[in-house]
C-alpha cells in the first residue's frame, strides 16, 4: 500500500473521529447551571422590614395583657396597616440567615426586652383583650381596652355575669383588706318581726370583687383599700338578691381564703335567729346570744 493511500485513510479516520465528537456534543443535553446560581438569579431584592407589635401566644377575650404576652415581629413595610403598632425605628432590609448562636442571642435579648418593655409595648400593660387574638397577630387598639376607657368593666365581666355595687365601710369590708380580685361572701343581719331576735342571712357566696370605688387594681405594694363602694360580679339571675339586701339594710363582705376559691357564685341560706339574753352570775350580769 502506498504512502499516499495510507495518509488518505488516516485523514478520513481522524475526520470521522472529529465528526463523532461534534455530533455527540450537539445531541447530548447541556449541563445545568449550579443551583446556587439559579437561586441567586431568582431571588428578589430584600424587602424593607419594620418591627410590628404582635401577640406572643393566643390571647382570649377578657385576658389581662402584660409585656410577656407581646413581642416584636418583622413585617414588610409595604404590607403595613396604619393601625399596626411599630417600634418607630427606620425600616431595615432582610438580613442574611442567622447562625445558631445569633438565634440564641436574639431569643435571649427578646425575652429581656419583653420583661423590660417600654414605649409602645408598655402602653398595653394591664389592658384587657376585647377581641381574641392568635399567636403572631398584630395588636391594634380596637381589640383591647385599657383601664378608664369605656367598656372596660363590660370586658372584665364573665359571660352571664353582672357588675353591681354595694356600699361598704372599713367595718363591713374586713377592715379594708378586701382587694379587687378577692372572693367574698355577702352577709346581712337584721331584726326579726318579733323585735327580740336578730336574723343573719348569707345572701351570696363566692362573689368576685371587681373594684373598690373606681380602682380595679390596688396600688403598688398596697395591702388594703378603704372605699365607699365595692363592685361585685354577680350572676344575672341573682342580682335581685343583692338589690333586695340593699333595700333592707347594711350588708357585710366576708373575705374568703385563697384555698377556698373554687366553685361558682351561689346563693346563701338563712341561719336561725338569735335571741339576746342577760345572765347574772355571782352578782355579775352578761349578755349572751341563744339560737
Amino acid at each position: 500500500m502506498g504512502a499516499v493511500r495510507i495518509a488518505i485513510i488516516a485523514a478520513a479516520a481522524l475526520a470521522a473521529i472529529l465528526l463523532a465528537f461534534l455530533v455527540r456534543g450537539m445531541v447530548a443535553p447541556k449541563k445545568p447551571p449550579p443551583l446556587a446560581a439559579i437561586a441567586a438569579a431568582a431571588a428578589p431584592p430584600p424587602r424593607p422590614m419594620a418591627q410590628v407589635l404582635v401577640a406572643k401566644h393566643d390571647l382570649t377575650v377578657g385576658a389581662r395583657i402584660s409585656p410577656i404576652d407581646l413581642t416584636w415581629q418583622p413585617w414588610p413595610v409595604d404590607a403595613l396597616n396604619p393601625n399596626f403598632v411599630t417600634d418607630g425605628a427606620a425600616p431595615a432590609p432582610i438580613p442574611d440567615p442567622p447562625t445558631a448562636k445569633q438565634v440564641a442571642q436574639s431569643t435571649a435579648r427578646a425575652a429581656q426586652d419583653a420583661v423590660m418593655a417600654s414605649g409602645p409595648m408598655q402602653a398595653f400593660d394591664g389592658a384587657i383583650v376585647k377581641e381574641a387574638m392568635i399567636q403572631g397577630e398584630p395588636v391594634i387598639a380596637r381589640k383591647v381596652v385599657r383601664g378608664g376607657q369605656s367598656g372596660f368593666m363590660a370586658v372584665v365581666l364573665a359571660p352571664g355575669m353582672r357588675a353591681m355595687s354595694i356600699p361598704i365601710t372599713a367595718e363591713t369590708a374586713a377592715g379594708g383588706f378586701i382587694l379587687p380580685g378577692d372572693r367574698v361572701d355577702v352577709l346581712q343581719a337584721r331584726a326579726q318581726p318579733d323585735g327580740k331576735s336578730i336574723g343573719t342571712e348569707t345572701l351570696m357566696r363566692n362573689l368576685r370583687v371587681l373594684a373598690i370605688d373606681q380602682k380595679t387594681e390596688p396600688d403598688k405594694d398596697a395591702r388594703a383599700i378603704v372605699g365607699a363602694l365595692a363592685v361585685l360580679e354577680v350572676p344575672a339571675t341573682d342580682v335581685e338578691v343583692l338589690a333586695r339586701g340593699k333595700a333592707q339594710g347594711e350588708m357585710q363582705l366576708v373575705l374568703r381564703s385563697y384555698a377556698d376559691l373554687g366553685g361558682s357564685a351561689t346563693r346563701g341560706a338563712k341561719t336561725r335567729a338569735s335571741i339576746g339574753m342577760r345572765v347574772i352570775r355571782a352578782g355579775q350580769s352578761s349578755e349572751v346570744a341563744v339560737q
